[in-house]
């Protein structure tokens, strides 16, 4: 996953990975919304470990796929699932004059300026191209609220640990996109993640937001933080009779078409 170059904590792929199922799910949600025409190159931009770009090769079989993602981790991991991928800061990727379709999955809430760069990306994609992304929109949820809570609380700088909330409601995308002459398709939703195992929701955030904050502190201080956030989050999502837990997790979805 790609993000930001003021962020540079380490991702863990089998961290992320551990629910690969409901995180998966979106950018099968996405792809489903993106026209199958025939395309040249398709893109794949923030591959992770490549899950995704296995789906973009068997829907464009005839094409040439691009593979980018910044965390070195990720893309070893990407490499090892067969996936060709290249280490790249996703602000520092230019659309080559044959890309058709390019797919951006969970990764432009890492970059605060990322609208910039869809305005910037959009007019040097070729006509006919689809731009197709989505991000979490979860900033205001009980778990953010949470880090941020007992951030503030063990007095640790939350602005310099955590990711500011750069993520446009639907429309808002849409307007910005629509300026650029694409045509729009922008919706969002929140899927009811049903989470087991001890703790989920802790461990669903370390795998993502609580990356940086992992990599700030010391091991007894992430332990005693950890511990924290625990007792927090299992009041916010309480767990059922049979020990899973219910985790809403809303989603910005956006589909640019260029006629």
């Amino acid at each position: 996953m790609q993000y930001s170059r003021t962020v540079r904590a380490v991702w863990d792929p089998r961290k992320y990975l551990s629910f690969s199922e409901q995180r998966d799910r979106p950018a099968h949600d996405l792809l489903a919304r993106v026209p199958q025409r025939p395309a040249r190159r398709v893109v794949d931009l923030g591959c992770g470990a490549g899950n995704l770009t296995r789906l973009l090769t068997g829907r464009w079989p005839d094409a040439a796929v691009e593979a980018t993602d910044s965390s070195p981790q990720m893309v070893e991991a990407a490499r090892g699932n067969g996936v060709d991928a290249r280490l790249q800061d996703v602000r520092d990727w230019r659309p080559a004059p044959d890309v058709d379709v390019v797919l951006c999955n969970a990764v432009l809430q890492w970059v605060p300026e990322h609208v910039d760069l869809l305005r910037g990306w959009l007019p040097a994609l070729p006509d006919g191209a689809t731009f197709a992304f989505q991000v979490p929109g979860n900033f205001e949820s009980p778990s953010y609220r949470a880090i941020h809570e007992v951030l503030a609380e063990q007095g640790w700088d939350v602005d310099g640990m955590l990711r500011a909330d750069s993520v446009r409601a639907p429309a808002e995308y849409a307007d910005v996109l629509a300026d650029l002459g694409a045509e729009v398709d922008a919706w969002e939703t929140t899927y009811a993640h049903r989470l087991s195992g001890p703790d989920p929701v802790l461990e669903w955030v370390t795998g993502t937001a609580l990356r940086p904050v992992r990599a700030a502190l010391d091991e007894p201080d992430w332990q005693r933080f950890r511990a924290a956030l625990a007792d927090r989050l299992r009041t916010s999502y309480p767990a059922r009779a049979d020990g899973t837990t219910w985790f809403p997790f809303r989603r910005i979805f956006v589909v640019a078409h260029k006629p």
